[in-house]
């Protein structure tokens, strides 16, 4: 964790220029930025869709949901990062695929409880 901490503060002043460079990247590094960017983006809106469709939930709905989110959190782990010897790795681009098919489910189940009622089973 240190070693991320400690190359995430060394690469900052590079980010402000990485920023205008995310159609064609020049390096690594620039890739690496554009999808963080990407991932922290989908990351808020399934907050956000997490927050809309508890709140429409009575409290078994909650309970199943919870449930659900955290084996769904478990398998975007296991498949999208990995740790070894050399460290903790995430490959950012399935993290963010995980995250955006995960909104949509969220969406789906929204949409559900606004127009024909929560189905509480579909939650877990």
């Amino acid at each position: 964790m240190k070693k991320l901490l400690v190359l995430m503060t060394l690469a900052a002043p590079l980010l402000a220029q990485a920023n205008s460079n995310c159609d064609k990247p020049v390096n690594d590094f620039d890739g690496l930025y554009c999808l963080n960017k990407v991932y922290v983006e989908a990351d808020k809106e399934l907050n956000d869709k997490y927050r809309d469709l508890v709140g429409l939930l009575d409290s078994a709905g909650k309970a199943a949901l919870k449930k659900g989110q955290i084996a769904w959190i478990k398998q975007r782990n296991s498949q999208c990062s990995r740790r070894d010897a050399d460290g903790f790795f995430v490959n950012l681009d399935c993290a963010t695929q995980q995250t955006i098919s995960r909104v949509q489910f969220l969406q789906d189940r929204v949409r559900e409880c606004k127009s024909s009622g929560c189905l509480n089973s579909k939650l877990d």
